[in-house]
């Protein structure tokens, strides 16, 4: 129960320490060959000739862990990826960021990294759809796109020469995102998956789980084809803009609120951020009855943490 900072009482605690436990000890399970903490020697074969990776060093002959966490092979290579670690971009890495500087020809944005990432005014989309050389006109109107504070979605592109990050949102599903919440989680709770853009259609609800620990919870927004967004005229673009000015239903804040505190519980617990969980959350809330204010408190984060380990033992029971 370290690092969790709920307020329980003694029997909320003792379920708590029970679940949490179970859920270790399927873990340890899982991975008994895998994990290692400092100073563990690491079984590798001697015939092979192997690369030793971040985590790892020789001592006496033998390959020995640096720090805590699990053995990952890739061919030839060792390594010890970290269980907390702070975010570590990838090329490809789905993130969502916040703008906080309009520079010359780009944008600079807080991605929860040691620095911040830049957006060249090139490597997006311009609003009219057509793919042309950006003019001195498009650098002055750069504030009409995104402007300070804008929370926008992207992808890694490369990386500088200073270490720093390189976006790309040419893709019409990139951009800027409006009318919801940006959640910070730890960047370790979010797994690098096939699909980060999540239509929740019954909820009305997009989600965005940004590999750098932020992620977005907002209105869903209809999807067109990128051979239509090309075709765009400008009827269309104030349609759009008329669109963006409307109302959001009650209905739809909501569910925007309940995906929220969910992600909100589950962080807190440290349980890892995937669609499947979040919405197994929200009908366990559901079927409580409970008001989204509630989902907050004590005694539900106890039953999450309870119907968790009773899903990853399941899990482990049919496997086996």
């Amino acid at each position: 129960m370290r690092g969790i900072e709920i307020s329980l009482n003694q029997t909320q605690k003792i379920r708590l320490q029970r679940a949490l436990k179970q859920l270790e000890s399927l873990y340890l399970r899982a991975n008994f060959n895998a994990s290692v903490t400092v100073a563990d020697t690491i079984p590798v074969s001697n015939e092979d000739t192997i690369l030793k990776g971040h985590g790892t060093s020789e001592r006496d002959g033998e390959v020995v862990a640096t720090l805590c966490g699990v053995v990952e092979r890739v061919n030839k290579l060792v390594y010890v990826r970290t269980l907390r670690a702070r975010y570590k971009p990838e090329i490809g890495d789905i993130i969502v960021g916040r703008v906080v500087e309009v520079a010359q020809k780009r944008w600079k944005l807080e991605i929860n990294f040691s620095q911040d990432a830049v957006l060249m005014l090139s490597s997006m989309n311009l609003p009219d759809g057509i793919q042309r050389r950006r003019t001195a006109l498009d650098e002055l109107n750069m504030r009409s796109i995104f402007e300070e504070n804008d929370v926008v979605c992207g992808e890694v592109r490369n990386f500088q020469n200073d270490g720093g990050i390189q976006l790309q949102a040419r893709s019409q599903k990139y951009g800027k995102l409006e009318k919801g919440q940006l959640l910070t989680i730890p960047p370790y709770l979010v797994k690098r998956q096939k699909h980060h853009f999540h239509h929740l259609e019954h909820y009305g609800v997009d989600l965005i789980l940004g590999c750098n620990g932020f992620i977005w919870v907002g209105e869903l927004v209809e999807a067109r084809d990128c051979i239509e967004e090309d075709q765009l005229n400008n009827t269309e673009q104030q349609f759009t803009k008329s669109n963006t000015t409307k109302e959001m239903p009650l209905e739809t804040r909501r569910s925007i609120c309940q995906i929220a505190n969910a992600i909100r519980v589950l962080s807190i617990l440290g349980f890892n951020v995937t669609l499947e969980v979040i919405l197994e959350t929200i009908d366990l809330s559901r079927t409580l009855n409970l008001g989204i204010d509630e989902m907050l408190g004590p005694e539900f984060h106890v039953l999450v943490a309870e119907r968790e380990a009773e899903r990853r033992t399941s899990m482990t029971k049919r496997k086996g």
